[in-house]
């Protein structure tokens, strides 16, 4: 790969988030229409893709992007209205910018047709600004957004580039001379960090400069010349003179003052140049005003205040480095790979009883744990990276079912592992949109019920221990318990005479198929979604729980893992087999004789304090022919409400678990999430909790009925 072709990557990843802070801008605008700023990052962002676009060759962008920033300047401007109609426009640009950019090449073939209504749909509010803005309304807009000052006005500006800079095609040259046409400039270079000529790299920028320049154009004219290069530069404009009226030849500050101003000199160094004499310390000493150790006390303070504040500055600029999700992979891989070689070494050094040994094992045992957490919150990303994406499905869907409906977030600084974060995009859709289509009512049947016109629907993630808590909550109908249990008698799932809870009526509604619609629309109703995300949230070791007030709404909470890479487990054994169960699902664990299990006649129950808890023999599930202890072990555990216990031989402890796939071959095997390795090479089947936890239920209810 060349390095035209890692800029260009590089390009396509920056456009790829301008495009999501676009969106956000836009759905934050019709939102809050006052909100300037969110223009103005609006208008920031075309013109960088724009303009970055030109410089990598996106021909195509470019010139469809040009008239969505025209479009946008006259918004920035006040000549044009934010209406529903100029959102929808933009965020159908924002889409059409985004397949371009998702072309394998600029060659590709761009639906023409589709790229020249959207043009022609922002030529037409060029148009209608035109036409229907109010002359005396257009000139005082022109005078407000003005990029001239009246009278000419004195900035002082220091641009100091990276010594990169020159990587990326800038030449700090011709930003220069872009900002000498403004008006009557002096330019100082700074050449005092060119290193000596057998040192010098000619690919980096040893120079900064100063300028002062007398113009009438405003801050955020000099501003758009160094718009792309903001990120790598620093750069300080300050206006030094303008007309006042009081302004004398007399009142021109000293070279002491605007040194201090420019922050050239500390106020410290410009007194002891002016001064010529001892530090304060030192005349307070010789005055015998305080003594040494005093003076010392107080330099000490000052120099661990001055530390604390450094540190500080140093942890608020902390760069970031953009990494690819592949290597992290590769590196979490590793980890896993070094924690069970650890626990080998651990293991070894145990046996050898060498203290030595031992205390070697312990501290690289450390430094690994140490690494693992490390490398864990590395792949750790805030779920507000997808909360985001839903503000337009919302939007989208609510204006196609013609209901008024907003999405509110809370949580979304929670962190979560990014393969987790990943795989809940489809899931969350599907939850959204049932609950748009099915739970938000049409805004007249709302008004009707006492209810405001505008449905709400919220997102809220929060930590709950080793798992993360996600749930979806809404203000519509709710569901029709008494509907749901005659469908699912309907569907032959439960007899007339069953008696269930709330809770496990509301569980039909992820049954395959199981849908109460009364009509099919391209939203829903076929009954098919929820048992998709049943599965999805399964599959990343998850559970779902849905609570509903009938004319209140719907919340269903999804509990997740925080991380599928690295779990504690319980390690356990069953003859010469190992099986590991995730500790975050284990409730208890009690023991079982022989005697008290002949006594349930066959039945795998088990009282645990006044309560009655079905278990599964793992043994006999699992055809393991080796003989039974007296005393087996239960691990108790709890999915979705329900204690569901594991009987085991051996209860070995806990268990740092990297987790393994199966592989394709075992794909359809029900029961297992996974395997891990144990410190002595053999391998340990990872339990699928709710698979098991399901079959238990099922067997019990064989067994009763």
């Amino acid at each position: 790969m060349d390095e035209n072709t890692n800029f260009i990557d590089v390009y396509r990843q920056e456009a790829d988030e301008l495009l999501v802070e676009i969106e956000e801008a836009v759905l934050g605008i019709e939102e809050n229409p006052e909100e300037k700023e969110a223009i103005n990052r609006l208008f920031r962002a075309v013109h960088t893709i724009k303009g970055s676009g030109a410089m990598f060759g996106f021909e195509k962008i470019v010139n469809f992007t040009h008239t969505l920033e025209t479009v946008l300047d006259k918004l920035r401007d006040g000549l044009l209205p934010i209406t529903r109609e100029l959102i929808d426009m933009v965020l159908k640009s924002k889409d059409h910018i985004k397949t371009i950019l998702e072309s394998s090449s600029d060659n590709d073939t761009i639906d023409k047709d589709y790229e020249n209504l959207l043009i022609k749909g922002l030529n037409d509010f060029l148009v209608a600004a035109n036409e229907n803005a109010d002359k005396k309304a257009i000139i005082e807009a022109e005078k407000i957004v003005s990029e001239e000052h009246t009278n000419e006005v004195t900035y002082r500006i220091r641009f100091q580039p990276q010594k990169e800079i020159f990587s990326s095609g800038i030449d700090p040259a011709l930003l220069l001379d872009e900002l000498l046409s403004f008006g009557e400039a002096e330019v100082t270079p700074h050449l005092n960090n060119i290193p000596f000529i057998d040192e010098l790299n000619p690919e980096e920028c040893h120079v900064y400069w100063d300028i002062i320049l007398t113009t009438r154009k405003k801050e955020d004219t000099l501003r758009d010349i160094f718009i792309f290069v903001e990120d790598q530069c620093n750069l300080t404009i300050d206006l030094i003179d303008e007309e006042t009226g009081t302004e004398s030849v007399d009142n021109v500050k000293k070279l002491g003052e605007i040194l201090l101003e420019r922050k050239d000199v500390t106020p410290e160094e410009l007194n002891n140049a002016l001064s010529g004499q001892k530090r304060i310390g030192e005349l307070l000493v010789d005055s015998s005003v305080v003594d040494t150790e005093t003076v010392t006390s107080a330099l000490t303070e000052q120099n661990q205040v001055k530390k604390l504040r450094e540190k500080r500055k140093e942890e608020k600029n902390a760069s970031s480095l953009r990494v690819s999700a592949d290597k992290l992979d590769i590196l979490v891989d590793l980890v896993g790979e070094l924690v069970t070689v650890q626990a080998r070494l651990s293991q070894k050094a145990a046996s050898h009883g060498d203290s030595e040994f031992i205390t070697i094992s312990e501290e690289i045992e450390r430094l690994t744990a140490d690494l693992r957490d490390n490398t864990m919150g590395i792949r750790m990303m805030p779920i507000g990276t997808i909360f985001s994406k839903f503000k337009r499905l919302v939007r989208d869907l609510g204006n196609e079912l013609g209901k008024d409906v907003e999405l509110s977030t809370e949580g979304s600084e929670t962190e979560l592992d990014k393969t987790v974060i990943e795989r809940l995009n489809d899931p969350l859709i599907h939850i959204i949109r049932n609950s748009i289509d099915h739970g938000i009512e049409l805004p007249d049947v709302r008004e009707k019920a006492g209810k405001p016109g505008t449905g709400t629907v919220c997102l809220k993630a929060e930590h709950a221990g080793a798992n993360v808590l996600i749930s979806i909550s809404d203000d519509g109908k709710g569901l029709d318990k008494d509907a749901i249990y005659a469908k699912a008698m309907e569907k032959g799932l439960i007899s007339n005479d069953a008696a269930l809870s709330e809770e496990e009526i509301f569980a039909f509604i992820l049954t395959p198929g199981f849908s109460t619609a009364k009509t099919i629309t391209d939203v829903s109703g076929r009954g098919v979604g929820m048992d998709v995300v049943k599965r999805a949230i399964e599959n990343l070791r998850g559970s779902i729980e849905i609570k509903s007030v009938k004319e209140k709404g719907t919340t269903i909470t999804l509990k997740l893992p925080l991380t599928l890479a690295i779990i504690d487990g319980l390690l356990m054994q069953i003859g010469n087999t190992h099986f590991v169960i995730p500790l975050n699902s284990v409730d208890e664990c009690v023991e079982l004789s022989s005697e008290s299990a002949n006594s349930r006649h066959g039945r795998h129950i088990i009282k645990v304090r006044d309560e009655l808890v079905s278990y599964v023999p793992l043994r006999e599930l699992f055809g393991i022919l080796s003989e039974r202890p007296p005393i087996e072990q239960i691990v108790i555990t709890e999915q979705d409400g329900h204690r569901v216990g594991f009987a085991v031989d051996q209860i070995i402890g806990e268990h740092q678990t990297v987790i393994k796939s199966l592989g394709g071959f075992y794909k359809n095997i029900q029961g297992f999430s996974g395997a891990t390795i144990l410190a002595d090479g053999t391998v340990a089947l990872i339990l699928d909790v709710n698979g098991l936890s399901e079959a238990a239920r099922k067997a019990e209810e064989e067994i009763i009925l």
